[in-house]
């Protein structure tokens, strides 16, 4: 069992604001690491299931993601595509019309680093 890795992801559409991700598969932290590093540069983007709770690790947000779920992807349908502040400003509606069971996968992340 891996132990539980943060990593920062922003996105453009949000500028100088980071979400935070915690990865505890041990495939999952290793493909975010050659994200980090440039050897990956496909599967780039972050894609998880929110979970409406307020994490230590991730104060500005009311949400997180579930570490299980947490994957990355090159392309994705548009229905899961939001910016970080718009889905913490529409919080209540996410796992309805918006953002169908809870599924998150703004197009425009950039995993950024990783939080020692």
């Amino acid at each position: 069992m891996a132990k539980a890795t943060l990593f920062a992801f922003t996105q453009p559409s949000s500028p100088g604001v980071e979400f935070f991700i915690e990865l505890t598969d041990d495939n999952t932290i290793a493909h975010a690491r050659r994200i980090l590093s440039g050897e990956e540069q496909h599967e780039v983007h972050v894609h998880g299931r929110i979970i409406k709770q307020r994490k230590d690790y991730n104060p500005r947000f009311s949400f997180h993601l579930d570490p299980v779920t947490i994957r990355f992807f090159s392309v994705a349908i548009e229905v899961c595509d939001a910016n970080m502040v718009y889905v913490e400003d529409h919080l209540d509606e996410a796992g309805g019309a918006f953002l169908p069971g809870g599924h998150w996968c703004p197009w425009d992340s950039r995993l950024t680093r990783e939080v020692k």
